[in-house]
């Protein structure tokens, strides 16, 4: 049940935004395991104007990706793999031909399965619900 959130500069059309969280809900079932029906991708967009590196407007597309996972469910290669897939998908997509600002970023944040979860349950009391259920 992970969550992306996603900034990016310049502003992209509508059909960008739903590419890429198709992009992004794939790469994150493909690499990480997980399920793509509970997959969230929020896409927050900024003038160029709006993004600072070094003090500067950025002068190329530039990208901030945030992944929020439950804590020890996925090994440093999966990460990694993940990290290095979605900034390819992030350049491919809105650099088109050239690349993304150099200071464009892939985060992966793990929390622990008590802090967070969806439809009301926690991740922790999810596993446990799982462990009571005889095979």
């Amino acid at each position: 049940m992970p969550t992306l959130n996603l900034r990016v500069a310049p502003l992209q059309n509508p059909d960008r935004y739903t590419a890429l969280a198709h992009a992004l809900t794939r790469i994150t079932h493909d690499i990480l395991g997980k399920r793509a029906e509970v997959t969230a991708v929020t896409i927050e967009d900024l003038p160029a104007a709006r993004w600072h590196v070094n003090g500067r407007p950025v002068e190329r597309p530039t990208a901030m990706l945030e992944i929020s996972i439950t804590q020890g469910t996925n090994t440093a290669n999966e990460k990694r793999a993940f990290i290095e897939a979605a900034f390819g998908e992030l350049q491919r997509q809105l650099a088109h031909s050239g690349a993304l600002e150099e200071a464009s970023y892939v985060i992966v944040r793990e929390l622990p399965a008590s802090d967070w979860g969806y439809d009301g349950v926690t991740q922790l009391d999810r596993k446990r619900a799982k462990e009571l259920v005889p095979a």
